[in-house]
Order: structure tokens, then C-alpha cells, then sequence
């Protein structure tokens, strides 16, 4: 077995875990690499990967499944150490853009020069790895993962939607910073500023600069696009601007506050293009997330911050990250005002006004209970009786979940509201709908749709 090279142990570990993996999967992380280098002196493998990305992932991932596979194939306990096989040089912005070569995934585009200056607008804070994964978000990550990845392949365009403040934009940022490090040139912009760049070019008289602006970025991450909405001429400009990218194989990112088909008035040729790639939302944190969230921001916060005091603010700020972070900012500039160590005692006192406005907006028990009754045709009634068909238990697990995360019940009140029943039998309800919802798709589209009906009873 020691006369097999890197290339050829790689390529029998790579059949093998072809057969372990999902094929998005395998097609995501695993094509591409390489086997460079093996050491049976130090028992370590060395593969090669398209992107620090690809090879981070990899690391974190994967890295026991492979060890399992080489162990198989080799017969040896090898490790396995991912490293990028090569790194792109950094474009200058004031270069004339070279054709990427094809192993980018890119094909040839016209050459426009740049006579508008690129500036790095991205917060360098906002990152793929300071990114935390969750239930609510996990999708939209991954994609942007792959984009980063292999732009203008994967999924174009990526459509990502969802409320104020989850985290569509930090994504775009990490998309830029990623393909930055790719060597590739990228634009981030919002729908407005696109919008005043538009104007001031007609009146201005310098629309072929705005054209070529825009048309000569590797990726194009736009925010915000709701706003172009009844926009008929900038409509018009970012549809031509849309087609030279996508046509060029340029990768396209959109951010929104709703899904594309919801985006009236915007005409029907930008909305079916956008639904072309990939579309997928990021939705409010669980708890898990958000306790996961608070934790990692703490770690870079001056004061240290109680356990207690992070479960409190996972617990009631729960419509967006941007109001996690809100309440932890307080709380640490409290701390620093005051000159005293954090505690619950001073976390409730700060927060106390936030804590009012959050519950002012926060979905009562008896709201939750009435529409899912009203969604699934059933009576509160039979929702709290002890019957355990389907057409009954169904609802009645949703209702548990519901409560659970939009309302922060614990499982004792949750019990009383469904016909007292004991918190053993709460949790197993629970945790079955929070299992099913990543492979029932019915039941995903069930609690879709009610955290939508119920999230227009907090307007």
C-alpha cells in the first residue's frame, strides 16, 4: 500500500467518500482536490483544495470521515492536512481586467476599462467564519459558501431573503471579502445607491462609465433590491445590467426583505430572473442560535458577561441579531458608565425599557394557539384533549414549537396551555418538529407559512 502516491490514495478516498456523502455535498467540498503529498513518517496526508474556504470546511467538517476512508484504503492511521493548492495574485483596481481563466468557472467577457474608482466598503467584521450557523440560516450559509467558492457556478443567481437585521447583509460582505482573497474583483452596493449612481449618470452624461462600472466586477452583490420596486427606468437599467453578467458568467448576490415573487411591482422579467439560481431565506434565530450568537460576541467584548445575563437576553430579544447585539452593547457600555462588574441584577436594570418595547411586539400563548387551529381546521379544544391521530397531533406538536420559539414558553407553561400535559411530553414534541423540519418539506412549509401569519400580528 506504501507504493500508492497522494494522487492515487486521494482518488480512491475520494471514490469511497463519494458513496458517504450527498452529492451537492461532494460536488460543494470535495471536487477539485487533490492529493499532493504524503508522509508516512509523520502518518499525514496532504490535500489540496481550490480555496482557504473549501480547505477550512474541510478541516472542520470532514476531516474524521476522510481518516475513517484513508485508514480503509491505506491500512495506515494517516491524518490529513488541508491546504489551498494555489492562490490567485490580488488584481490592482486600476488594472485593465484580464480574462479569469477557466478553471475559475468563468467565461470571457468584453474588456472594460475602470474609470470609476473601486473602494473596499465591506466591514471587515463581516466574514464566512465569524458567521454562526444555525437551523434558521444554515442553507443560506452554505450557499454563500459555495459561491464563494466557485462564483458563477453554483447557484446564480443567489437570492437571499429575510427580515431586518438576520443577517443577509453580513453574508454579502463575506461573499466580498471571499472573493477578494480569490484574486476576483467584486462591487457591493445597496438598490438606492445603485438607484442615485443610475441618475447622476444620465444627467451627468457618463452612462457609459455606470455600464461599465457594474458590468466589469467578477461578482455583483446588491442589497436591498425591494426598493427598485415601481423604479420603471432603474428597472431597466439593472435588468441590461442583470443580462451582461449573468451572460458573461459574472456571479450576481441579491439581498431582500421578502421572496422574489413577492416583489410587486417589479416587472415579471427581472422576478423570473432572479428565481433563476438559487433562492433561499434566512429566518429568525432559535434559542440555540441565539445563545451560540451572544457567546461568540461576548468572547470580543471588554467586560466579561455572565452566563445568566447572555440566557437573559437570548431569551428576550428574539426578532433579530441586530437587537441581540443591541442589548449586549447596552449592557457593556452600562458596565463601563458605572464602573461596576455585569450581573442580572444590573443587565435587567438597562435592558428594562428594551425588555417593554420587545414584549409590547411579542406573540401572546392565545395568538399562537388560535391560528394554528385556525390553519390546521381544528378547535382549541381538541388541540388540548388527549386524542393522538394525526389530523390532531400534528397540529398540536406545531402549536409546541410555536410557543416554544416565538413565544419563549417554557415547557411547564406550554404543558398547562395544551391540556396539562406533562414536560417530558412537551419536549418530545418539540424536539420532532425541530428533527422533521430539515426533510419534511410540508411541515417546513407548514411552519413558514404560520411564522408569516403570525409575524403580521406583531406589526
Amino acid at each position: 500500500v506504501r507504493d500508492l502516491n497522494p494522487l492515487q490514495i486521494w482518488t480512491a478516498a475520494l471514490g469511497s467518500l463519494e458513496l458517504q456523502v450527498s452529492r451537492p455535498s461532494y460536488n460543494t467540498w470535495l471536487k477539485g482536490t487533490v492529493g499532493l503529498s504524503v508522509s508516512y513518517d509523520t502518518k499525514e496526508l496532504v490535500v489540496g483544495t481550490p480555496s482557504p474556504f473549501v480547505a477550512q470546511w474541510l478541516e472542520k467538517r470532514m476531516s474524521s470521515l476522510v481518516e475513517a476512508c484513508l485508514l480503509q484504503i491505506s491500512g495506515e492511521e494517516l491524518g490529513v492536512r488541508f491546504t489551498v493548492v494555489t492562490e490567485p495574485p490580488i488584481r490592482s483596481s486600476t488594472d485593465e481586467p484580464s480574462p479569469p481563466k477557466e478553471a475559475q468557472g468563468f467565461s470571457a467577457r468584453p474588456s472594460y476599462r475602470r474609470t470609476l474608482p473601486y473602494t473596499s466598503n465591506l466591514n471587515p467584521k463581516y466574514t464566512l467564519d465569524s458567521f454562526i450557523v444555525g437551523e434558521s440560516n444554515q442553507l443560506a450559509y452554505a450557499a454563500a459558501v459555495a459561491v464563494s467558492s466557485t462564483s458563477g457556478n453554483s447557484y446564480n443567481p443567489l437570492f437571499l431573503y429575510g427580515g431586518v437585521g438576520l443577517g443577509k447583509t453580513h453574508l454579502l460582505h463575506a461573499i466580498g471579502h471571499a472573493s477578494a482573497q480569490r484574486g476576483l474583483t467584486y462591487l457591493y452596493t445597496s438598490s438606492e445607491q445603485f438607484t442615485n449612481e443610475f441618475i447622476t449618470a444620465i444627467q451627468t452624461k457618463k452612462t457609459s462609465e455606470f455600464r461599465d462600472r457594474y458590468r466589469s466586477v467578477d461578482v455583483l452583490l446588491i442589497d436591498d433590491i425591494q426598493f427598485i420596486r415601481g423604479k420603471d427606468a432603474i428597472q431597466e437599467g439593472f435588468f441590461h445590467t442583470f443580462n451582461a453578467l449573468h451572460n458573461s458568467n459574472r456571479q450576481i448576490v441579491i439581498a431582500s426583505d421578502r421572496p422574489s415573487h413577492e416583489l410587486s411591482p417589479i416587472e415579471d422579467r427581472l422576478r423570473s430572473r432572479f428565481a433563476w439560481g438559487l433562492t433561499t431565506d434566512i429566518k429568525s434565530p432559535n434559542l440555540g442560535t441565539r445563545s451560540a450568537i451572544l457567546r461568540a460576541k461576548a468572547m470580543h467584548m471588554p467586560y466579561p458577561v455572565p452566563a445568566d445575563v447572555l440566557d437573559l437576553i437570548s431569551a428576550r430579544f428574539h426578532f433579530s441579531i441586530r437587537d441581540l447585539e443591541g442589548a449586549l452593547n447596552r449592557v457593556q457600555a452600562y458596565a463601563d458608565l458605572t464602573a461596576q462588574a455585569i450581573t442580572l441584577e444590573s443587565a435587567r436594570h438597562c435592558l428594562a425599557d428594551l425588555i417593554v418595547s420587545q414584549d409590547r411586539h411579542s406573540l401572546s400563548p392565545r395568538v399562537i394557539v388560535e391560528e394554528v387551529c385556525n390553519y390546521y381546521d381544528v378547535s382549541p379544544q381538541l388541540l388540548a384533549s388527549r386524542r393522538r391521530s394525526a389530523d390532531i397531533s400534528t397540529p398540536r406538536q406545531v402549536a409546541v414549537y410555536l410557543l416554544r420559539e416565538l413565544a419563549q414558553c417554557s415547557l411547564k407553561e406550554i404543558g398547562a396551555i395544551l391540556g396539562g400535559r406533562d414536560h417530558s411530553s412537551i419536549r418530545y414534541a418539540w424536539a420532532r418538529i425541530d428533527t422533521a423540519l430539515g426533510s419534511d418539506s410540508r411541515l417546513l412549509a407548514d411552519i413558514t407559512e404560520l411564522r408569516r401569519i403570525l409575524s403580521l400580528q406583531t406589526q
